[in-house]
């Protein structure tokens, strides 16, 4: 088996650099073949990622956070509608969220994660594809699509650069609550056959569980049933936002008035006032979208877990 081992130098707040010793380290030891790559630029890891998938690798590893898993599962996907879709994929989490691993199964932390790496447990998981915003032509993602307030809180959360993880988004919420939030009255039509209007605080399309380092927005959701998870939140005032956020760290908001539980394959959200941020699995698609078409691809995808 050869293993294409992708990473980040500046996820984590420097921490993906600082554990390259440790992953060369145990993969030698172990006798792994394999060949380690860092990304120099945005997008870099959709090419490495495509390019390993062309030349044969077995696995490619990402040791990165959302953002560059993002890109790596885009390339993937490309070389797969290429005919290269013999590839599996799995994540050393030492990112600022580390949400995908958290909401498929794989360990959020670089030891669980080698040892689970060595393991070689396999599972195909689905796929999200979203079109519009910056990306008419689409893109895709493993974990999750926000739309609105959590995409605003993401904004505020990355210029944070002393903490990692869930607090770093807490202080998120807390600056977005209060300096910024105006939402869109948005109509969200899922599965051609429900329509939904509403002013929208938040809109949250979940293949995996979990978004911003542990707020679990779809609980219940597994990333290969075949249907996306929906939160979708109501508006609020300032201090009711900050009462519901407790329960989003519980994964119980689904008892609050505001909310909105849903399920469906296909999702279509458009604003019939002003415009909307939207990112997937935590990279911006649109910092003043107006409409979103998502689409779940079942199976997409095979990756190692714990």
């Amino acid at each position: 088996m050869r293993y294409y081992v992708i990473v980040n130098p500046t996820s984590g707040r420097g921490l993906g650099e600082k554990s390259i010793p440790q992953i060369e380290s145990f993969l030698k030891a172990h006798g792994v073949h394999f060949t380690l790559v860092q990304t120099e630029r945005v997008w870099h890891a959709a090419e490495l990622a495509e390019k390993a998938a062309y030349e044969g690798y077995d696995v490619v590893v990402c040791a990165s956070g959302d953002g560059t898993v993002n890109e790596a599962i885009n390339g993937l996907m490309r070389a797969k509608k290429a005919g290269h879709n013999s590839v599996a994929f799995t994540v050393l989490g030492i990112g600022t969220g580390n949400d995908f691993a958290g909401g498929t199964g794989i360990p959020t932390n670089l030891d669980d994660g080698l040892k689970a790496l060595l393991g070689n447990k396999r599972k195909k998981i689905d796929v999200g594809f979203v079109k519009g915003g910056d990306y008419p032509d689409g893109r895709y993602f493993g974990n999750g699509i926000g739309v609105g307030f959590d995409a605003a809180v993401g904004n505020e959360a990355i210029k944070v650069r002393w903490a990692r993880g869930l607090p770093a988004y807490l202080i998120g919420v807390i600056k977005t609550v209060f300096l910024y939030y105006n939402p869109a009255h948005v109509e969200i039509i899922l599965d051609d056959e429900e329509t939904i209007q509403q002013t929208s605080l938040m809109i949250s399309v979940m293949n995996g569980k979990r978004m911003g380092g542990g707020f679990q927005m779809a609980p219940e959701s597994l990333p290969d049933d075949g249907h996306f998870d929906l939160c979708i939140a109501e508006t609020a005032s300032k201090g009711r936002i900050l009462q519901m956020i407790p329960h989003f760290i519980k994964g119980t908001q689904a008892v609050l008035p505001e909310i909105q539980m849903k399920r469906a394959k296909k999702v279509t959200i458009k604003s019939l006032d002003v415009t909307f941020p939207a990112h997937a699995d935590g990279e911006f698609i649109c910092l003043d979208g107006s409409h979103l078409t998502l689409e779940l691809l079942p199976k997409e995808l095979e990756i190692i877990y714990a």
